[in-house]
């Protein structure tokens, strides 16, 4: 029987998972999977195919994620022949003070329930992960992974508002998130790029949720998401950065109520806003709509120059990397990004380009592009490993 560490990342109605061994110091992937409309018709794949399992039934509310998350761990164990000595959690906001992961206990839930305000649509989502596991298996070790901690190596000047000083000690500040792809994609990018990944390097993580983060040293030096996920670039849903002036707009003159911002901002903005048809880019490239058009152009102009006020940040750029749904998998977006930057002398293979090659720049380019795929499962396992 195989040991095992089990790698979460828990939804309000989905849960993604992986299975990791470790063999000679070396991470092996056994099994990825996600469980999909927990609250109504629950659905299991694994590694891309749906399965059959016995454990699989409605939940009829999101606090009953506990034994439909239990019954996973259990049915897992027993199909695979492995044991699970450890489960590691994709914790969005680890706030101004958790810079690395964690072991949890009680006093760590404590502290990252008090961030469920700074991230009310994930952070209780997350955290029910940990509860379920913690009930089903109190001794089993558990730990956190943050989206934020990548970016705490950023300087002040870059992580603080213009607002009164008293507001920034309270923790308004700009935290950034995606860390763990960020992490992954610097990890491996020596394996990749050689010397050069530690110079002047982008990277752009474009899917549902999208933001960009300048590197140095494989370190963060600034982003583009802020105090929440809702900031910089143009979303699936989320409208990207936005002049706050509106928000008091729709308030005072709109007579629009708080939960029905919140939900403009997180459900109804960004690409699906737009266009009125879809959140997806594949749906939307498929479209004939003006609409649509508009709401792929708007997504790349807003690329292109949250782009170039990062690379102001560093001084010049070396390399851009892809990576995610949309910069894993959309040609069209990543050549039309990469043609916004054709005045700092940037070059696509078009060949390479639209094969979703790793090396997808042109010989004559001035700026190395690559598509790199993301392994945020990995990151969380290879901290797991290393804590419990």
């Amino acid at each position: 029987m195989g040991l095992s560490v089990f790698a979460l990342n828990t939804g309000s109605s989905s849960v993604k998972f992986a299975l990791f061994a470790k063999s000679a110091n070396k991470l092996k992937s056994i099994c990825r999977g996600k469980i999909e409309a927990m609250l109504s018709t629950p659905r299991l794949f694994i590694d891309g195919k749906q399965i059959e399992a016995n454990f699989l039934r409605p939940i009829q509310s999101e606090d009953e994620h506990g034994g439909l998350i239990a019954n996973l761990l259990d049915w897992l164990e027993k199909s695979r022949n492995i044991k699970v000595i450890a489960a590691g959690h994709r914790i969005v906001h680890g706030g101004r003070h958790f810079s690395k992961p964690v072991l949890i206990n009680n006093s760590i839930i404590d502290a990252l329930n008090d961030f469920v305000p700074l991230a009310p649509n994930h952070q209780p989502e997350n955290l029910k992960g940990v509860t379920a596991i913690m009930a089903a298996r109190p001794s089993l070790p558990q730990v956190a992974c943050f989206d934020t901690a990548f970016h705490r190596t950023q300087p002040r000047l870059a992580q603080i508002t213009a607002l009164p000083r008293a507001l920034t000690d309270d923790g308004i500040l700009l935290y950034g998130f995606h860390g763990l792809s960020y992490e992954y994609i610097a990890s491996v990018l020596p394996e990749i790029i050689g010397d050069k990944a530690d110079e002047r390097v982008i990277v752009a993580h474009l899917g549902h949720g999208a933001s960009l983060c300048a590197m140095r040293e494989r370190r963060s030096i600034n982003t583009t998401m802020g105090f929440t996920v809702m900031d910089g670039l143009v979303m699936g849903k989320r409208p990207g950065t936005l002049d706050a002036g509106i928000l008091l707009h729709l308030l005072q003159d709109k007579d629009m109520s708080l939960s029905e911002i919140s939900a403009l901002l997180n459900d109804k903005s960004g690409l699906l806003g737009i266009s009125g048809i879809s959140s997806d880019m594949r749906e939307l490239g498929e479209s004939d709509s003006p609409h649509a058009k508009e709401a792929i152009d708007f997504f790349v102009y807003r690329a292109v120059r949250e782009l170039a006020a990062l690379i102001a940040d560093l001084e010049g750029l070396d390399t851009i990397v892809f990576t995610a749904g949309i910069g894993e998998n959309a040609p069209n977006i990543r050549a039309r990004i990469v043609k916004g930057l054709e005045w700092m002398g940037a070059r696509l293979d078009e060949k390479n380009n639209n094969a979703n090659a790793t090396r997808i720049h042109a010989l004559n380019s001035t700026i190395d592009v690559y598509v790199v795929p993301t392994d945020e499962e990995k990151i969380i396992a290879e901290s797991t490993f290393r804590l419990a």
